[in-house]
């Protein structure tokens, strides 16, 4: 059965384009080459093969096949090796301290119960010591409408992913507005949230 995200991604344009998101950019030098890393609702794989191509061992997961397919030929094309999983979110398997960084970018579908689901198997599935890098819109995002769920409850607050993340040391937490061209997904003046945290313990 086509899902709605399979519809949203269907022909070749790539919905949030093939370059990786500017946080990940900036935030790229904390993840070690040969690092593992977990690609949370990685859609066509913008971030990923980016990840791969920085020489760290990428899991990418998604829920819609359409978007995985896209995902792995973009992949192939890149000459990057990618291990792209498809499963539903709610689903996913958090295999506890299985990866050594975590990267979560725009994954606001997701209400409130199931996002507390999603931050306790990320924190699960980092390894003590490990990196998670956060990115997503500001509740005023609603208004500006260039993007996201348009539902304010998705949205994501500092003191909200403090709370969540309790215990991690936080490197980067910020709450700004900007410019984003991101394909036709994301584009226009925006406001965001970037949350970069390590979790307690060491390897």
């Amino acid at each position: 059965m086509t899902s709605l995200w399979d519809e949203r991604f269907a022909g070749e344009e790539f919905l949030f384009g093939t370059e990786p998101a500017d946080f990940l950019r900036r935030e790229a030098r904390r993840i070690a080459v040969g690092a593992r890393v977990l690609s949370v609702a990685d859609g066509e794989g913008r971030n990923s093969v980016f990840l791969g191509r920085q020489g760290a061992f990428v899991t990418a997961m998604d829920s819609s096949v359409v978007a995985l397919e896209k995902a792995r030929r973009f992949a192939a094309r890149e000459g990057v090796d990618v291990d792209f999983r498809h499963s539903d979110i709610a689903d996913w398997h958090w295999e506890e301290a299985a990866f050594d960084a975590v990267l979560a970018v725009f994954i606001q579908f997701a209400p409130p119960a199931l996002r507390d689901k999603i931050f306790a198997g990320i924190a699960r599935t980092l390894r003590p010591g490990g990196l998670l890098l956060l990115h997503g819109y500001a509740p005023r995002q609603v208004g500006y409408g260039t993007g996201g769920p348009g539902k304010e409850e998705n949205l994501y607050t500092l003191p909200m992913l403090r709370e969540a993340f309790a215990g991690f040391e936080v490197l980067n937490a910020a709450d700004y507005d900007a410019d984003i061209s991101e394909g036709r997904g994301h584009s226009g003046r925006s406001a965001l949230i970037d949350f970069v945290a390590l979790k307690p313990g060491q390897s």
